[in-house]
C-alpha cells in the first residue's frame, strides 16, 4: 500500500512531504493507522544532526491510533484496538525486561537506525529504504511496527491527547518520581520547561514537593509552569539557586532535573551545584554524544555525597506506565489537554517545529486527517 509520510533526507533539511510504499505487517507486526503525532524535541536532534540517523528517514516517535491490520504470532492486539506507542519497544523477555526496566529494552538498539530488531525496513520508495524513527515513524498516515512497540489503551480516551503518554509525559513525570525519586517535602529544581519539563512539574507535584522551582528563558513557559504547580520560576539560574538557597536554609535543593532542549555543561554545572548534600541531578535531556557535557567537581561529588545520573523515558515501563498515566488523567489526577498549545496537520510539520523553536508551544500536536 501507499502512504503520505514526512521525511527527513538529511541533516539541515526540513521534512518534506513524501508519499512512501509501506509493506504489510509480518509475523510479531501490526498495521496502525496513525491518529496523532507529538512534535517532540527528539526529532530536532535528527534534524539538527546531533543524533544522526540513517537517512533517509520517516519522523515521529510519538503516536496513537487504531490497530487495522496484525501478522502472525501477534497476541498483544487485534484489529479495532486503540493503542498508544512506546518510543522504546519492550519484548518482556530480554534481560532488561525481565528485571523491570523496559525502558532498556535491547529491542531499542535499533531505534536511531529507523530499522526493525532483525534490521530491515518497512517504508520504501522504489529501490531505496526508508527508517522510521524509534521503529515508529509517527509523522506517516500508516505504519507497519512491532508488536512489542504498542501499547492497548481505553477506548472512551481521546488519542488526539493520549499520544502525550508515548514519550513527553513519562519521560518527564518519571524523571522527578522514579528517577529523581522526589518525595514529600523535597525541594525540586528543573530545568527547561519544554514537553519533558512540565511534565516534571506534574510529577513533583504529585510525589508531595515543597518546592518547585523552574528555569526557563521563555516567560510563556515559565507562565505555565506556575499553572502546573509550580511554585516558584525563573528566567536566570543563579536567581533560581539564590532562591533555593534561601528557601532551604542553606541546604540546597534535594533533586536538579535537567530537561533542557540541548544539555550543555553549563546547565549541569548549575544543577550540581544547586543541590545539597545527598542530593541528585538527573540528566533526561539530550545532545551530541561526541560532546562530553558533564565537567564537575569529584570532590564535590565525594564529600557531599552527590549523585549524577541519566534515564531514559523517565525511567518508567512503557506497558505498565503509560497505561498508569491515563488512567490518572482519566481520574482528573494528571492534566494533558492543557499541555497541547496548538495542533497541525501533516503538512504543517516545519510550521510545528518552527514554533517549537520559537517557544511557542509547550506541545503541538500533529492530527492526522
Amino acid at each position: 500500500m501507499k502512504t503520505k509520510a514526512a521525511v527527513l533526507l538529511g541533516p539541515g533539511k526540513p521534512f518534506e512531504i513524501m508519499e512512501l510504499e509501506l509493506d504489510g505487517p509480518g509475523p510479531g507486526e501490526v498495521l496502525i493507522k496513525y491518529t496523532a503525532a507529538g512534535l517532540c524535541h527528539s526529532d530536532l536532534h535528527l534534524t539538527d544532526g546531533d543524533l544522526p540517523p540513517r537517512y533517509p528517514i520517516v519522523g515521529g516517535h510519538e503516536g496513537s491510533g487504531i490497530i487495522e491490520e496484525v501478522g502472525p504470532g501477534v497476541t498483544k492486539v487485534k484489529p479495532g484496538d486503540h493503542v498508544v506507542c512506546s518510543f522504546i519497544p519492550n519484548c518482556g523477555t530480554c534481560r532488561y525486561c525481565a528485571t523491570g526496566r523496559q525502558n532498556l529494552c535491547d529491542m531499542g538498539a535499533t531505534i536511531l537506525e529507523g530499522s526493525m530488531p532483525d534490521g530491515s525496513f518497512r517504508f520504501h520508495s522504489g529501490k531505496e529504504d526508508f527508517g522510521a524513527m524509534c521503529m515508529l515513524g509517527t509523522f506517516a498516515e500508516r505504519a507497519t511496527i512491532s508488536q512489542h512497540s504498542v501499547v492497548k489503551i481505553d477506548e472512551w480516551l481521546p488519542l488526539e491527547t493520549a499520544v502525550l503518554v508515548g514519550c513527553g509525559v513519562p519521560s518527564g513525570w518519571g524523571t522527578a518520581v522514579y528517577a529523581g525519586g522526589v518525595r514529600a517535602g523535597d525541594t525540586v529544581v528543573i530545568y527547561g520547561i519544554g514537553g519533558l519539563g512540565i511534565n516534571a512539574v506534574q510529577g513533583a507535584v504529585s510525589a508531595g514537593a515543597k518546592y518547585v522551582v523552574v528555569v526557563d528563558p521563555v516567560p510563556f513557559k515559565r507562565e505555565t509552569a506556575l499553572k502546573f504547580g509550580a511554585t516558584h520560576a525563573f528566567a536566570d539560574a543563579a536567581e533560581a539557586a539564590a532562591t533555593v538557597n534561601e528557601l532551604t536554609w542553606g541546604q540546597g535543593a534535594d533533586q536538579a532535573l535537567i530537561l533542557v532542549g540541548t544539555v550543555d555543561e553549563e546547565v549541569v554545572q548549575n544543577a550540581t551545584a544547586v543541590i545539597g548534600k545527598g542530593g541528585t541531578v538527573v540528566i533526561t535531556g539530550l545532545a551530541d554524544p561526541t560532546k562530553l557535557t558533564v565537567h564537575v567537581s569529584g570532590t564535590d561529588l565525594t564529600l557531599n555525597q552527590k549523585t549524577i545520573k541519566g534515564t531514559l523515558f523517565g525511567s518508567a515501563n512503557p506497558q505498565y506506565d503509560i497505561v498508569r498515566l491515563l488512567r490518572l488523567y482519566d481520574a482528573g489526577q494528571l492534566k494533558l489537554d492543557e499541555l497541547i498549545t496548538t495542533k497541525y496537520t501533516l503538512e504543517q510539520v516545519n510550521e510545528g517545529y518552527q514554533d517549537l523553536r520559537a517557544g511557542k508551544n509547550i506541545r503541538g500536536v500533529i492530527v492526522h486527517q
